[in-house]
C-alpha cells in the first residue's frame, strides 16, 4: 500500500469533513421523524458528491459500495466501503459524536482505514501491515488485564432490529456493567472503534455486524488489538458479530458478552 494512496485518501476525507463543518450546527432540531430523515439524506449525498469522484480518481479498479447498513461478502478485487456521515443521527440533532469513514478492501480483506473526526480535527488512518495512527502519531491498544478497570463499549448497528438482538444488546449491557467501571452504548460504532484503538477505550463489543465497521476493525487490528467473533474465531468482513479488544482483556469480556 503506497504512502501516495493513503495521502490522497486521506485529502479527499478532509475535503468532506470540511463540507460537513459548513452543514453541521449544534442548534440544529427537526420537527419529527420525516424532517429528520431528510436531513440524514441531504447529509449523506453531499458528502458522497465529494468523495465518490475523488476515490474514483484515486484507484479507478475499485469498485465502490456506500451502504452503510449493508452485510455480507464482497467479490474479489477492491472495493471502496464508504460511511458517508457515521453518527449521523447525531449530526442532524447538533451532537458531537460523527465522523467520516472510508475503508479500501481487497479480495475481502481491509486493507486501509481512515476515519476522520472533524469537529475535533483527529484523523485516525490505518493500513494492513503498517500500523494504526491518529494525526500521524502511531497508536496502541490498552495494557489492561482485568475488567474491573476498563471503558467498554456497545451500540446500535442499524435501525431497525430485532427483537432478539435488542434483548442481547440489553442483557450484555447489563452483564458487563458489572464487571467494568464505565459501559457505553451509543452510535457511531467506528467512533467506539477508533477508542479502543487509540487506547482511550479498552473494548467494543456488537452483535450485528454490518461492512461499514471495517475501517475501525481495521484501526483496531493495526494498533495491537484482538478482534474476533463472538465464538471466538478471527474475524471475517462476513462475520455476523464481533468484539475488538485489548488483549489484555479480550479473553475475559468474551465470556461476559457470548456466555
Amino acid at each position: 500500500m503506497t504512502h501516495e494512496l493513503l495521502t490522497a485518501t486521506t485529502d479527499a476525507v478532509r475535503r468532506a469533513g470540511a463540507l460537513m463543518l459548513h452543514r453541521y450546527s449544534a442548534d440544529a432540531r427537526q420537527l419529527g421523524l420525516t424532517e429528520l430523515l431528510a436531513d440524514v439524506r441531504a447529509n449523506d449525498e453531499a458528502v458522497v458528491e465529494v468523495l465518490r469522484p475523488a476515490l474514483a480518481d484515486i484507484l479507478p479498479s475499485a469498485d465502490w459500495l456506500n451502504d452503510e447498513h449493508g452485510w455480507g461478502p464482497l467479490t474479489t478485487g477492491e472495493w471502496w466501503l464508504i460511511d458517508p456521515v457515521g453518527g449521523n443521527i447525531n449530526a442532524v440533532h447538533g451532537m458531537t459524536d460523527w465522523n467520516i469513514g472510508v475503508s479500501l478492501v481487497r479480495d475481502g480483506r481491509p486493507v486501509l482505514a481512515v476515519v476522520y473526526f472533524p469537529l475535533v480535527d483527529e484523523m485516525f488512518t490505518a493500513v494492513k501491515g503498517g500500523g494504526a495512527f491518529r494525526d500521524g502519531v502511531r497508536l496502541r491498544v490498552s495494557d489492561k488485564t482485568s475488567l474491573d478497570g476498563v471503558l467498554a463499549g456497545t451500540g446500535q448497528a442499524k435501525p431497525g432490529q430485532d427483537a432478539e438482538i435488542a434483548d442481547r444488546m440489553g442483557a450484555s449491557f447489563a452483564a458487563m456493567m458489572k464487571a467494568a467501571i464505565y459501559v457505553r452504548i451509543s452510535v457511531p460504532v467506528t467512533h467506539q472503534l477508533a477508542q479502543v484503538a487509540a487506547g482511550r477505550m479498552d473494548l467494543h463489543w456488537q452483535f450485528d455486524h454490518v461492512r461499514s465497521h471495517v475501517a475501525g476493525v481495521l484501526l483496531v487490528q493495526e494498533a495491537g488489538g484482538v478482534v474476533t467473533d463472538l465464538d471466538g474465531k478471527p474475524w471475517e468482513l462476513t462475520s455476523r458479530d464481533y468484539i475488538a479488544a485489548a488483549p489484555g482483556v479480550h479473553t475475559a469480556a468474551l465470556k461476559i458478552v457470548a456466555p
